[in-house]
């Protein structure tokens, strides 16, 4: 057993006797030099904690990225960089990346370079400052919450670090236990991707064909679903939705849209998400209201499809607020407005969605709708809903996996480079 004694940083506790303790500043240097000539076009990116190429940014013929180049930082293998501009917890260890090839990167990262006469391995420090972010370190620097990290700060932060020889047989243990952690992670992320996919499908196939194999099919008339069962009937939008305009009502709590819950109190998507929503104090009188089972098209439903509310209140009056004028199963045009292939027809209605442009009740009347028969929604609308939550289930299960790996990798990390942990001899 090694004798320990304390680091004195607070987040580290105790380290083995004969490691030392030092500033950053004792052993890197910050990097600056920028692409002024545009010589050097390899350019580098942040990716999930590592630092790959760029792809499709070609300054020989894009004169946007040739005159962008100019400002990035040239970068050599073995740099560390830190995204310190985002300290939100959600990005913790995805903000440290080592350089392996030699390029350019964004100025908007930090980047610093261990001096000559420095005995510390650019990959030790690597895993060292992950684990450092793991443990909210740089979330302290400066003594609060701070938008940007800069070398000026983070120099004066103390490292704990052991001999070479050590530090190399740490690093090599990390990178074979990472590595299969790493395996094990993409694996189960691929299973959660394809299960994502198969519900996609499922959804697809029960809102555009219903659950009998063996109903007759015809040609929809339609451009985004080419057949449907033949007793089903089709309709314009707008003659099974209108355009509700009433406004805010005394009682009504705000709403927000959201992919995962649909339409809920903006109270309880923080609490569910852990943001901040900054609640308006004025101008609310304008906000839209908004009962239950209505469907809500906000700029969002380009990716996911209209919102359906299961409660009464009121949204941002930028939001288009839909109420059935027929009796329907709105849980039925729940999954409808979730499917795939509705989502690819209302994205074709706008053409400008990356400069802003909201979707509005004119592009959903551009997607005529059809109307199963009452029953057959029902049907399809119970299925989905049991169907989809087993799905959902599962996926749950995947995500838990997922979450424990990386807890466990965080772990490994900070207890292998602060010598909590020691090496085994062999």
């Amino acid at each position: 057993m090694r004798e320990m004694k304390d680091s004195g940083v607070k987040w580290v506790g105790q380290i083995p006797k004969l490691w030392a303790i030092k500033p950053i500043r004792a052993d890197f240097q910050e990097v600056t030099e920028k692409n002024k000539n545009g010589l050097v076009q390899n350019a580098l990116k942040f990716t999930y904690g590592t630092i790959v190429q760029k792809q499709n940014f070609d300054a020989d013929s894009d004169d946007y990225v040739a005159g962008t180049i100019l400002g990035y930082t040239i970068v050599s293998p073995g740099d560390i960089v830190l995204n310190g501009l985002n300290l939100n917890y959600d990005f913790v260890s995805q903000r440290i990346g080592i350089v392996k090839d030699a390029g350019i990167i964004t100025s908007a990262y930090l980047v610093f370079r261990k001096k000559l006469d420095s005995e510390i391995l650019p990959e030790f420090i690597n895993y060292l400052l992950k684990a450092y972010d793991n443990c909210k370190a740089f979330h302290n620097i400066g003594g609060g919450v701070r938008k940007i990290i800069n070398f000026s700060e983070l120099k004066k932060q103390y490292i704990v670090y052991p001999d070479i020889k050590s530090q190399r047989q740490i690093v090599e243990l990390l990178d074979a236990k990472c590595a299969e952690i790493d395996a094990l992670t993409a694996d189960i992320q691929v299973q959660i991707d394809t299960l994502e996919q198969y519900k996609r499908s499922v959804i697809t196939e029960a809102v555009t064909k219903g659950l009998n194999p063996d109903a007759e099919m015809r040609d929809s008339g339609l451009r985004w679903v080419e057949k449907l069962p033949a007793h089903w009937s089709v309709i314009p939008s707008k003659h099974l939705f209108h355009n509700s305009d009433l406004r805010k009502q005394p009682d009504d709590v705000l709403l927000t849209a959201s992919q995962n819950w649909g339409i809920i109190p903006q109270e309880e998507y923080m609490e569910r998400t852990g943001a901040k929503i900054v609640l308006a104090n004025h101008g609310i009188e304008n906000w839209k209201h908004v009962e239950p089972n209505n469907f809500v098209i906000s700029l969002r439903s380009f990716q996911g499809g209209l919102e359906m509310s299961s409660v009464k209140g009121c949204i941002t009056w930028h939001y288009i607020v839909l109420k059935p004028i027929k009796t329907i199963i709105h849980r039925f045009y729940k999954w409808l407005f979730k499917s795939d292939v509705y989502i690819s027809a209302l994205q074709s209605t706008c053409n400008f969605i990356r400069d802003g442009q909201d979707l509005r009740y004119s592009n959903f009347s551009q997607v005529p709708l059809y109307l199963p028969p009452l029953d057959e929604q029902t049907q399809i609308a119970d299925y989905l809903d049991n169907k989809c939550a087993e799905i959902d289930r599962t996926i749950t299960e995947k995500n838990i996996q997922m979450s424990v790996l990386a807890d466990y990798k965080k772990s490994l990390i900070f207890e292998y480079v602060t010598g909590k942990k020691e090496v085994p001899a062999s």
